[in-house]
């Protein structure tokens, strides 16, 4: 994102424009970005053309709000920074365990992922997913975990059947080795699903509700 908007988002952002609508004239954007009215009005323009915000016009003020596109592009931002600010091998997800849908065991016993866990991962996951949903305040962190190349786990056609691309993520819980895998076409969601050699809820002696630290590997 050109810095001049991200720099422009920010400030709307800070005036709370990133909750609700908020009233302010161009010229008060102005004083904001440091610039003049004229330039504050096309700015707003630049950014609506880039729909990183939206406008009311109202009777005497126009009303702003950053979009989710907008949203989306300060995450970018914000998880470029951390990882400058915040250098490390690794980044610690807090979260409780949670049940499954069941489906996980399914997919991830197909040899087409199988023979790649082994190759790519070095271990066979026992059958079954371990489930973990995130903590409101630690759903940010996805996003630096998802900035870094990960794992790619190839899709492929069995029996007519498409499966599709799966990114991994290596990690641990405890000192069990494990991986993170998100769906390549998925969208964000606060359940991480998690594969490793053994049963995690076994071996750690873990219940739904029970909190976990998940070290994802950057």
């Amino acid at each position: 994102m050109d810095e001049k908007y991200a720099f422009a988002l920010r400030k709307l952002a800070l005036m709370g424009a990133l909750d609700d609508y908020i009233a302010i004239s161009s010229r008060e954007l102005g004083d904001a970005l440091e610039m003049s009215q004229q330039s504050a009005s096309k700015r707003i323009l630049e950014l609506i053309d880039c729909q990183f915000i939206t406008r009311d016009l109202g009777t005497r003020k126009q009303r702003i709000k950053i979009t989710p596109k907008g949203v989306e592009a300060m995450k970018k931002e914000y998880a470029e920074y951390r990882r400058i600010f915040e250098r490390t091998d690794h980044i610690s997800i807090r979260g409780e365990v949670a049940s499954g849908m069941g489906e996980g065991g399914f997919y991830i016993s197909q040899e087409g992922y199988l023979k790649q866990f082994r190759a790519k991962l070095g271990f066979e996951p026992f059958q079954g997913t371990f489930n973990v949903r995130i903590y409101p305040e630690e759903i940010g962190k996805l996003d630096i975990v998802r900035s870094t190349a990960g794992i790619l786990i190839e899709g492929f056609t069995y029996e007519g059947r498409n499966f599709g691309n799966v990114i991994a993520y290596k990690t641990k819980i405890h000192n069990i080795d494990c991986a993170i895998l998100v769906p390549e076409m998925s969208h964000y969601t606060d359940i991480l699903e998690i594969i490793a050699a053994c049963s995690i809820r076994r071996t750690l002696s873990l219940s739904d509700g029970d909190r976990v630290d998940v070290k994802v590997s950057l």
